[in-house]
């Protein structure tokens, strides 16, 4: 059950994969209209609406794709309301997919469409998109989140390598600033990268288990294992020159404005930490090739033994059931789609039959094996809660740890104190 099968699958089917005769395949759905929201703009948003336009010209469905950009929930939640919604959305938020399937609003996956996601997702993949034992995810797009990014020139520098540890992180760090360059850029002026500094330590430093307990709030927020993540976390961000420009700096830093400082024509910093995405910002610079200049090491570990992997992704979600709202769907689980994306470049897939050398370079292959065969996995633990305390500008979450980084000599109980009073209350409105 992998290509071989949903290929025959789509063409039995739908007659969408271009197995009909070449002189004109059946259009079942020729005519009818489907749209789609997500929160991609530029090329991102090009390459998708390639992907839909392919599905287009298999079915003669017409396909619309609207930008909701960062406000997407905001779009989606009111196209329900006004009795017209999307018949797909692009959510990347695992919390918020339960709560429109607890409404009823967001529909369970079937059919032709539940049928290819088993046949090429991993049963991991496929439980970040149930909720209630049934399917309403296909995590089409999906990310690493636990690479740190380094210029090499700067490590040749300083006689370092990539840390594997924890501490060695630090001693790295420290040899960076010794040699005349600041150790690490974050960007703080966005609030979700320091979420993601907290989810990867807490991964490495509490462990899978205590990692599920927290996102779904069966520990508090000032479990000692949160306060003693928070107190590494504000070590180092007090650290004299480990932050580009300080805490202060860094709270003035945007995402893209981060990658510059270690990647751009006048770098300053020797590392980034954020995902896969990074390689897309640094293609833009055009000063450091990505694999060569521009390398990366995963999230160093406790013990050195790594494996562990925070992700991310974006997951269809369907809020029509119409036939060819699922056969969308379907065709988005297809490795034909992924391999439009993957071709691209910026975009890694978890459909376990896309063909790597559909990748455009060695290190994104090797971003996407991690995510297929991470010892241990877990899905970005902002996202998987409430939207309010975790998943959106001005979420509680986002802004309590810029507070901390203002200010990383805080006491880390007091810090756990105030997220867990915003958890209680957000999770109490879910």
């Amino acid at each position: 059950m992998r290509r071989g099968f949903v290929a025959g699958l789509l063409c039995a089917t739908l007659l969408m994969t271009g197995c009909g005769p070449a002189d004109g395949p059946a259009k079942p759905y020729a005519g009818q209209s489907v749209e789609v929201a997500g929160t991609w703009t530029g090329a991102e948003q090009a390459n998708f609406e390639r992907v839909l336009r392919a599905f287009g010209t298999r079915t003669g469905a017409k396909v619309r794709y609207t930008s909701g950009g960062s406000d997407l929930d905001v779009l989606v939640a009111g196209r329900i309301r006004g009795g017209t919604p999307f018949d797909v959305a692009m959510i990347p938020q695992p919390g918020v997919i339960a709560r429109y399937a607890s409404t009823g609003a967001a529909k369970p996956v079937t059919g032709v469409a539940e049928e290819a996601v088993r046949a090429h997702f991993s049963p991991q993949w496929q439980r970040f998109g149930t909720v209630g034992g049934r399917l309403y995810g296909v995590y089409f797009k999906a990310a690493n989140k636990s690479v740190i990014w380094y210029r090499s020139d700067a490590f040749t520098a300083a006689g370092v390598t990539p840390p594997a540890t924890l501490g060695e992180l630090t001693t790295v760090s420290r040899t960076l600033v010794d040699s005349g360059t600041t150790a690490m850029a974050v960007p703080g002026a966005d609030g979700w990268p320091l979420t993601d500094w907290f989810e990867n330590l807490y991964l490495q430093l509490a462990g899978a288990d205590a990692y599920d307990r927290l996102a779904t709030r069966r520990v508090p927020w000032t479990d000692p294992t949160v306060v003693e993540t928070l107190r590494i976390m504000g070590q180092y961000w007090a650290s004299p020159r480990f932050l580009q420009g300080g805490p202060d700096g860094a709270l003035q830093t945007t995402f893209t404005q981060s990658v510059a400082d270690v990647f751009g024509r006048r770098p300053r910093a020797g590392m980034l930490y954020e995902g896969d995405f990074v390689t897309t910002e640094i293609a833009k610079l055009g000063s450091f090739r990505v694999g060569e200049g521009a390398r990366y090491f995963a999230w160093p570990s406790v013990d050195g033994t790594g494996g562990a992997v925070v992700a991310g992704g974006d997951a269809a979600v369907a809020f029509t059931d119409r036939p060819v709202t699922m056969a969308l769907m379907a065709y988005l689980a297809s490795p034909d789609a992924a391999e439009i994306m993957a071709r691209s470049g910026g975009f890694l897939s978890v459909n376990v039959d896309l063909d790597p050398a559909a990748y455009p370079d060695a290190t994104t292959r090797a971003l996407a094996d991690s995510l297929l065969h991470a010892t241990t996995l877990r899905f970005d633990l902002s996202d998987l809660t409430p939207a309010g305390f975790g998943g959106g500008n001005g979420a509680s979450m986002w802004r309590l740890l810029q507070e901390y980084l203002a200010a990383p000599t805080t006491d880390p109980a007091a810090v756990a104190a105030r997220l867990e009073s915003a958890a209680a209350g957000a999770y109490g409105r879910a």
